[in-house]
């Protein structure tokens, strides 16, 4: 199982600025809690102690929330100082990894994948990067994955209208050190220049998770996700404590 997480939080969040000004995207509030709150929440519930926050834009703003927060976490924080892409991103961030294999997760998405389950597809497979995959209908925002019988990636497709697809949902299962030993550019893209650059080799493998999963990085889906912790909490009288979010995240999937 692996035990160690890295939480990339670094983005700009341009298309989030019209609902939430001046603040990382994984610092968007809901109802009182900011959304990053989610996001270690699920993780902790699925057995992650390690935390390695992967910051860039408005950093401060994260790392004083979580020390306060979050006193007794286990936790590391690499900020850059200039964009480093996905790939630079989570490259500095696997240079702080104790663990031969790390969890990659998105601050701005809360996808309740099984990360027991992909762990141990991922190490039994020997895996490079093992995908969470999240089956959707009707979607144009994301591009489709295609996986063979044995489950390794096929294809990486472009972003179009797609009736029926499995979606990259952001949360990889990675081995540290093949990321660490490849020759890339200080700045590079994880989805371009590694998962592509993978692909057909026989190391890259998805796992469909049809759990919850919601990406806020648009004003829509922000605002849906709002609703739906509204919602659930007031018809389940819950309250904005750690027993209560761990509840909210199960009914969730429910």
């Amino acid at each position: 199982m692996i035990k160690t997480a890295i939480i990339l939080a670094g983005g700009l969040g341009t298309r989030l600025r019209s609902a939430v000004a001046d603040l990382p995207k994984c610092m968007a509030p809901v109802e009182g809690l900011p959304f990053i709150h989610f996001v270690i929440a699920a993780l902790q519930k699925e057995g992650v102690e390690n935390f390695i926050f992967s910051l860039g834009y408005k950093s401060e703003a994260i790392i004083n929330y979580v020390d306060k927060q979050y006193p007794a976490l286990q936790k590391k924080y690499v900020v850059e100082t200039t964009p480093l892409g996905t790939g630079g991103a989570i490259r500095a961030a696997c240079k702080e990894v104790n663990e031969k294999n790390a969890v990659i997760v998105n601050g701005d998405t809360l996808f309740l994948a099984d990360i027991a389950a992909l762990s141990s597809f991922h190490e039994k497979h020997r895996a490079v990067c093992t995908i969470a995959l999240k089956e959707m209908t009707s979607f144009d925002r994301y591009g489709a994955v295609e996986i063979n019988s044995d489950q390794s990636i096929k294809a990486f497709k472009e972003k179009q209208f797609c009736e029926h697809g499995t979606i990259n949902g952001g949360v990889y299962a990675l081995t540290v050190a093949d990321l660490l030993k490849g020759t890339y550019p200080d700045v590079f893209s994880f989805e371009k220049e590694y998962l592509e650059k993978n692909t057909g080799t026989g190391k890259l493998y998805g796992v469909i998770n049809n759990h919850y999963f919601i990406d806020i990085g648009i004003p829509e889906d922000y605002q849906r996700f709002q609703d739906e912790y509204k919602i659930i909490s007031a018809a389940n009288n819950l309250a904005n404590t750690p027993d209560d979010t761990n509840k909210f995240l199960n009914l969730l999937t429910a």
